[in-house]
């Protein structure tokens, strides 16, 4: 079967549901021809990411020396104890408290965007409100100023989405490299109370964090933080228009939304996969040994729907009581920024359909496109109508 196709993008479940009931684990080739093993069930999913096994480190040791040394302390690459230090001091700045303090500003953004929506007959929701929303977040959170912000959505887009070679990787990824080492600086000269001037002033029993792992910090909250949400509010938007009776119970109860999110992030997870894992030995999923030395992947949006974890898991069912999806992953791992994402999400969902209830699909759902890649699961493009042709 093809994977990872145009074909498949569009629609990855019938490919997954085969693959998760003929067995827990499988030798796939990515896109680009590289070799993998992919986890679609959701115990064996659950056993990978709490393996100590299972390294998360990956070699850095082709890229430019300093882009290499940012990536090398980046606690998304590191394992214990190493990750376990960097966890420590990068929770002491990025705290529950500072992403509820976030949530007027978070109003504010997604009130001027949804004004700026209103004015355009058949939006694009992605470009115009998905994509913006939590770019803005996160430059607000890290204390990027307003007038520098432009260029990191395609940086990102090249680094998470795919859209270029590895050349143009590396490019994009020294260009925000480059960029919060000079943003450091300015931060150093004149501190601030953001969360950047946060991670550079955090001591923990005289321990404190490097600028290379500051850099390193910044680049995962700006590139995994706005692309993984952006999906999220895109898939969001797209099951709910397609679920008239759920749509119906939004709008009648919008305190449902944050079960919302949960089951959009359980149905439509706005990553595909997880990040990869090396076997630092042979491990057992299933009947399936595999060796020391191969890369690892959990598809996230097949473990999301095992029938073995999940009561009629192709139903969209904000009610079910059968929680424990993985989009967000679990372990040590488990996303850091879960927390300000979910309230993005609620806030997005609540403006949108409170100030556009009529919202709807502006296409026919197969003319959509989605986002090709093995990391990301998110539309291209939503083309929207904000009200029928009758109203006002």
């Amino acid at each position: 079967m093809a994977l990872f196709d145009d074909e498949y993008a569009a629609n990855p479940h019938p490919a997954l549901a085969e693959l998760r009931q003929a067995g827990p684990v499988h030798r796939v080739t990515s896109a680009a021809g590289i070799p993998f093993w992919m986890v679609t069930r959701w115990d064996e999913a659950r056993q990978v990411l709490t393996d100590p096994s299972l390294s998360k480190r990956q070699p850095v040791d082709q890229l430019p020396a300093e882009l290499r040394a940012a990536l090398a302390t980046q606690m998304l690459l590191r394992d214990p104890p190493d990750h376990t230090r960097l966890r420590r001091l990068v929770s002491a700045a990025f705290t529950p408290r500072r992403t509820q303090a976030l949530r007027p500003r978070i109003e504010q953004i997604t009130d001027r965007l949804l004004d700026e929506l209103a004015t355009v007959s058949e939006p694009d929701l992605i470009d115009r409100f998905a994509v913006p929303l939590p770019l803005e977040v996160i430059c607000e959170l890290l204390g990027i100023p307003g007038g520098e912000r432009r260029p990191f959505h395609a940086w990102s887009n090249v680094i998470i989405g795919g859209s270029g070679g590895p050349a143009d990787m590396v490019a994009a990824m020294s260009a925000i490299v480059a960029y919060f080492r000079d943003l450091l600086a300015r931060k150093r000269a004149q501190p601030s109370d953001d969360l950047l001037g946060a991670l550079l002033a955090v001591v923990d029993d005289g321990d404190r964090l490097s600028d290379d792992e500051v850099v390193g910090m910044a680049l995962l909250l700006l590139v995994a933080g706005h692309e993984t949400t952006a999906n999220l509010i895109g898939n969001a938007v797209h099951l709910i228009c397609r679920q008239p009776d759920q749509r119906e119970r939004v709008l009648k109860d919008p305190g449902l939304l944050p079960a919302v999110v949960e089951e959009v992030l359980r149905m439509a997870s706005p990553s595909a996969t997880s990040t990869y894992r090396v076997t630092t030995r042979p491990i057992t999923l299933g009947a399936t040994t595999i060796p020391a030395g191969e890369q690892v992947l959990i598809s996230l949006l097949a473990v999301n729907r095992d029938p073995r974890r999940f009561t009629d898991p192709e139903t969209f069912d904000p009610a079910r009581g059968d929680g424990g999806h993985l989009a967000f992953g679990h372990g040590i791992h488990f996303c850091l920024g879960a927390p300000l994402a979910r309230v993005e999400a609620q806030i997005a969902l609540t403006r949108l359909f409170g100030r556009h209830p009529e919202i709807q699909l502006a296409v026919r759902p197969e003319e959509l496109r989605w986002r090709t890649g093995l990391l990301m699961h998110g539309l291209e493009a939503l083309p929207v109508r904000l009200r029928t042709e009758t109203s006002p």
